[in-house]
C-alpha cells in the first residue's frame, strides 16, 4: 500500500496510533475491517464530478488545498472505506447498542469539494445511506467537535429526517458557519462545567423532541485544552464526563450510537491517539450500563 501524504500538517500516524493505544489497553475489542462506501452512496450526497475526482484522483490543486493534503491513490482507497466504517458502525450499533470507527468524523466536506482535512462526509453520506435503505427513519447527528460541522449542515439543511447538533468553538474554523438544526457557539477557554452545563441544557431535549431512530456522533477530542486547533479547555476528565453524558442519554432511551473520530491535533500522535481512545472507551463503558448481557462491555473499532 502507498504511504501516506508527506505534503500537508495532517499527521495521518494517529489512525495507526489509535489502534494501538486501544489494543494495549486490556479492553474487549472486536475490530471490523469495512467495506467501501458503494460509489452510487457518495453520489448520493456529494457531486459525481467530485467523486470521479476523488476516485481518480486527480482533484484540482485548488480544492486540494482547500483539504489540507493532496489527494492519493492510497488516500482515495482510504476515504472509500473510512465512509464505509461510519455506516458499518451503525449497523453494529443497531446490534450492540454502541460502535465506533476509529476513523472518519468528517463533517467539513461539502457538495462539490472537501476542506479542513475532510474528502468526503462520512455523517451525511451514512446518514442518507441509513435513511434510503430503510435502516432508520430519522438520524440525529451529535457533533462535539470544537469546529462547527459547517459540511454537514449544509449537506443535510433541507431534510426534516436528519437534524444536526452542533457544539463548537464560536472563533474557530470555518470563519463562516454554515446552519445547523442546532448551534451552540462556545467562548474561547470554556471549561469543563461550562461545556457540560451547555450540553446538558441541550442535548435531552434534542432527542426527545426529534425523535432519532439513531444517533451518529463526531467525538472530537480537539475540545481539549492542550489541543493544537481547538480554543476550548476540557480536560481529560472533561472528556469523559462529556462521552458519558452523551452515550448515556442517547442509551436510556434505547437508541444505538455509534461514534466516528474527528478531530484531534497535537505533535504528539500517541498523546492525541490516547484521547481518541479514551474517548471511544468512555463511550463503550458507559454502553455496557445500558447493553444486554450478551454484548456487554465490547466497543467496535473499525479500522
Amino acid at each position: 500500500m502507498a504511504p501516506a501524504p508527506t505534503r500537508g500538517t495532517f499527521r495521518f500516524d494517529k489512525y495507526m496510533a489509535v489502534m494501538q493505544v486501544l489494543r494495549e489497553s486490556g479492553y474487549a475489542l472486536t475490530e471490523h475491517a469495512p467495506p467501501p462506501m458503494p460509489r452510487r452512496w457518495l453520489e448520493a450526497v456529494h457531486c459525481p464530478t467530485y467523486v470521479e475526482e476523488v476516485f481518480n484522483a486527480s482533484v484540482p490543486q485548488k480544492k486540494e488545498r482547500r483539504i489540507g493534503f493532496p489527494v492519493t491513490p492510497h488516500i482515495s482507497q482510504r476515504v472509500q472505506h473510512t465512509n464505509g466504517g461510519t455506516w458499518l458502525a451503525a449497523q453494529l450499533a443497531k446490534t450492540h447498542g454502541y460502535a465506533a470507527n476509529s476513523a472518519a468524523g468528517s463533517h467539513h466536506a461539502l457538495h462539490d469539494t472537501g476542506a479542513g482535512y475532510c474528502v468526503f462526509n462520512d455523517l451525511a453520506v451514512a446518514a442518507n445511506r441509513l435513511i434510503a435503505e430503510g435502516d432508520a427513519d430519522r438520524v440525529l447527528i451529535v457533533d462535539l467537535d470544537v469546529h462547527q460541522g459547517d459540511g454537514t449542515a449544509s449537506l443535510t439543511a433541507a431534510r426534516d429526517d436528519i437534524f444536526t447538533l452542533s457544539l463548537h468553538a464560536e472563533k474557530n474554523f470555518p470563519v463562516r458557519k454554515a446552519r445547523s438544526n442546532l448551534d451552540v457557539p462556545l467562548a474561547d477557554g470554556v471549561d469543563d462545567d461550562g461545556y457540560l452545563e451547555a450540553l446538558e441544557k441541550h442535548l435531552p431535549g434534542v432527542i426527545d423532541t426529534f425523535a432519532p431512530d439513531l444517533v451518529l456522533y463526531q467525538a472530537g477530542v480537539d475540545v481539549h485544552g492542550d489541543d493544537r486547533l481547538g480554543r476550548l479547555a476540557l480536560t481529560d476528565s472533561g472528556l469523559e464526563r462529556r462521552d458519558e453524558l452523551v452515550i448515556g442519554e442517547i442509551r436510556k432511551r434505547g437508541l444505538p450510537v455509534a461514534s466516528a473520530l474527528g478531530g484531534g491535533y497535537g505533535a504528539d500522535p500517541l498523546e492525541v491517539a490516547g484521547r481518541h481512545a479514551r474517548s471511544m472507551l468512555a463511550c463503550a463503558r458507559t454502553n455496557a450500563r445500558y447493553a444486554d448481557r450478551s454484548a456487554s462491555g465490547k466497543t467496535y473499532a473499525i479500522g
